[in-house]
């Protein structure tokens, strides 16, 4: 596409944001930067619906996630000058994390295969949004008995392996990692805008406030539920720092060596064999005949999303505080936007439809590993409800006989079944991740009652790796779990699948935990029993007197 279409593709953009260009809600800020010359920029809705202040390019926003390739480039800037190997054991670093299944590396923690579970995902689990103290991340990290997986196995995304990269990266360099970011990333590249900012608590000049709709046509404040963000998710910017480090990331760069960049962009394998798709702090995916490059991210009450197409110069950056938008799936239509007939084939992340494939539809649960699957209808089309990867519903799109749901940068998850029955259902299906296959079979129709399980499964429970005690009882014909955590408490309904399997939802419904719990019923009555949730596997909780 040549210049001369600008004038068009602008209004097309306009359509995408028109949806958003509102004064009673809270909106996003676009910038798109075509071969080196700003094509878009555009603030829309409502930086703070309290103070009635519209947003601008110039807003302050919270870039999530998309924080974490600069903590890893952080890290390899240290390695250059030899003050750490990102190859050796994080407990080189920090001594004091026991040694499970394991010592991972920085590596590992860089690209998500190290297998620890995450302070964040444990304390929103026991403690809903109360906020974790400085201190307590690593707490939680030391206090762990168990592990997801051995290192290297597979992938699992965790905020918790960031939190300990930025302990190193502290450690070594003998400052904050939020005055490393500063003097050695930002300001060498003119980010004059941007920091590492650790809280939602303190107040900062030219920042949008974040907003999560309260579901009564309200809004709630945003705070990320920690005292102490580092790499994780800490970065607060503008679109316009943002596109300045884009074209960084194509080149030519300032900041690192060739041997730094090559580490930066080196995907990982699994234990399986199979490559993933996010090297460190940054994701490679095709899309329609070109490679992007990107992250996204997520905090409370806004969204964000980077993406870099190299081979057409094309940078885009979205940041959200608290739209109702999917920054990735805007970031797509942009693409096609600016660079129209110089893509091929066509975007295959059309759901594939229900019809014919009632017999899928179900719930699909594995003894071996605890994990659940739930198959969907959603208005004529298919969707994989994952109590393991994603705690919302994904698309399933048919991609050459196989359907494949794309968990982010967990990467694909695909749903394997045999030929399905023209009566009845199918027993199983084969979910494969990460190269990793495993058979999950159906969970029957007909459920014990909530009143004939809590004979068994009521009562107190311990787990020292949460840090937190469980109560389960029957309240008015629905059984309920309270966790209590360290500063708060959180509570969920169990749906019994069978006497020993349940599923869990939070009763706050601003809440996204939900997983499987798994009961231990081998002597008539409950004496323990475990739970996994999206980041976090075969957590142990233990029956007290």
């Amino acid at each position: 596409m040549n210049h001369h279409d600008s004038p068009t593709v602008v209004a097309q953009l306009d359509a995408l944001l028109a949806p958003f260009d509102r004064s009673d809600a809270p909106g996003l800020v676009l910038a798109v930067a075509h071969h080196g010359k700003v094509l878009y920029r555009r603030g829309v809705g409502m930086a703070s619906l309290e103070h009635a202040l519209a947003n601008t390019p110039a807003t302050r926003m919270r870039i999530g996630s998309t924080t974490k390739h600069f903590a890893c480039l952080a890290a390899l800037l240290l390695a250059e000058e030899g003050k750490l190997d990102v190859n050796s054991g994080i407990r080189t670093y920090v001594p004091e994390l026991p040694l499970l299944s394991g010592d991972p590396t920085l590596v590992q923690l860089m690209t998500h295969t190290a297998g620890y579970r995450c302070f964040l995902d444990l304390a929103m689990l026991t403690q809903g949004f109360a906020m974790v103290p400085r201190g307590g991340a690593l707490d939680a990290q030391v206090r762990q008995r168990d592990v997801n997986f051995p290192p290297g196995e597979r992938m699992m995304y965790s905020n918790g392996g960031y939190q300990l990269l930025s302990e190193a990266i502290e450690r070594v360099s003998g400052v904050s990692f939020e005055s490393f970011l500063k003097h050695r990333l930002f300001d060498v590249i003119g980010m004059t805008d941007t920091d590492s900012v650790p809280d939602d608590m303190t107040v900062r000049t030219g920042m949008a406030t974040l907003h999560v709709p309260d579901g009564k046509g309200g809004y709630r404040r945003g705070i990320f539920p920690s005292w102490e963000m580092r790499g994780e998710g800490a970065v607060v910017s503008t679109a316009d720092d943002m596109l300045r480090w884009i074209a960084h990331l194509r080149g030519p760069k300032r900041l690192g060596t060739a041997l730094t960049w090559q580490r930066m962009l080196t995907l990982p394998r699994y234990s399986s064999g199979v490559r993933g798709s996010y090297s460190l702090g940054l994701m490679q995916t095709p899309y329609r005949g070109v490679e992007l490059l990107h992250h996204s991210g997520g905090v409370i009450g806004g969204s964000c999303q980077m993406l870099a197409v190299a081979e057409h110069a094309l940078d885009v950056i979205i940041l959200s505080n608290g739209a109702p938008v999917n920054p990735i799936d805007l970031s797509k239509r942009i693409v096609d936007t600016v660079l129209g007939d110089a893509l091929s084939g066509a975007d295959m992340s059309e759901p594939a439809r229900s019809e014919g494939c009632a017999a899928l539809c179900g719930q699909y649960y594995s003894r071996r590993t605890h994990g659940l699957h739930e198959i969907v209808d959603q208005d004529g089309k298919l969707a994989l409800i994952s109590f393991n990867f994603q705690p919302m519903p994904m698309p399933l799109v048919d991609i050459d006989g196989v359907l494949q749901s794309d968990a982010g940068p967990e990467g694909a998850v695909q749903v394997l079944h045999e030929p399905l029955p023209t009566r009845g259902v199918a027993s199983h299906i084969e979910v494969v991740h990460c190269g990793h296959a495993e058979t999950f079979a159906r969970m029957p129709e007909i459920r014990p009652s909530p009143a004939d399980v809590a004979r068994m499964i009521a009562g107190s429970y311990r787990s020292g790796d949460a840090a937190a005690d469980a109560s389960i009882a029957l309240e008015d014909g629905v059984l309920l779990m309270h966790l209590h955590g360290q500063l708060g408490a959180a509570s969920y309904r169990l749906d019994p699948l069978a006497e020993d399997v349940f599923a869990f939802t939070p009763t706050d419904p601003l809440s996204l935990m939900c997983g499987v719990l798994t009961a231990d019923c081998t002597k008539g009555g409950v004496e323990r029993f475990w739970i996994g949730t999206w980041r976090t596997r075969h957590l142990l909780f233990t029956r007290q007197a």
